[in-house]
């Protein structure tokens, strides 16, 4: 299987990312055979074996804020507050924020096509 890539999502002012190193051209979810990675420029990474993903959905749960944010494990990557996607593990990864290694248990991403993802996940 060839990798799927679904671009961050970006509207509004948050467009203006880009000038900061973390736009659309270097944000991205690809969805290969056996990972997932993902990346917002320099500001976040990580990459997901795809046996360790216990759930996707997509997610209308309200955002307080946008670029990379998290807490104990759970961590929301967006450029807007719509399309959103909800992805479970089941045992947490390694993620860098900046060059500061995380843990990751639930990533809340907004992408352009969270239909896709979700059924790019679901496989």
């Amino acid at each position: 299987m060839s990798t799927a890539r679904f671009p961050i999502r970006f509207t509004g002012v948050n467009k203006a990312m880009a000038l900061l190193g973390m736009g659309p051209r270097v944000s991205y979810v690809d969805v290969g055979a056996d990972a997932v990675e993902v990346r917002m420029g320099w500001a976040f990474r990580a990459t997901i074996p795809v046996s360790s993903i216990r759930s996707a959905v997509e997610d209308g749960d309200r955002v307080l804020g946008w670029g990379v944010h998290g807490w104990r494990g759970t961590w929301l990557v967006n450029g807007s507050s719509g399309g959103l996607v909800r992805i479970e593990l089941d045992l947490p990864v390694r993620a860098k924020v900046g060059f500061v290694p995380v843990r990751l248990a639930v990533l809340r991403v907004a992408v352009d096509d969270p239909a896709g993802l979700v059924a790019a996940l679901a496989r």
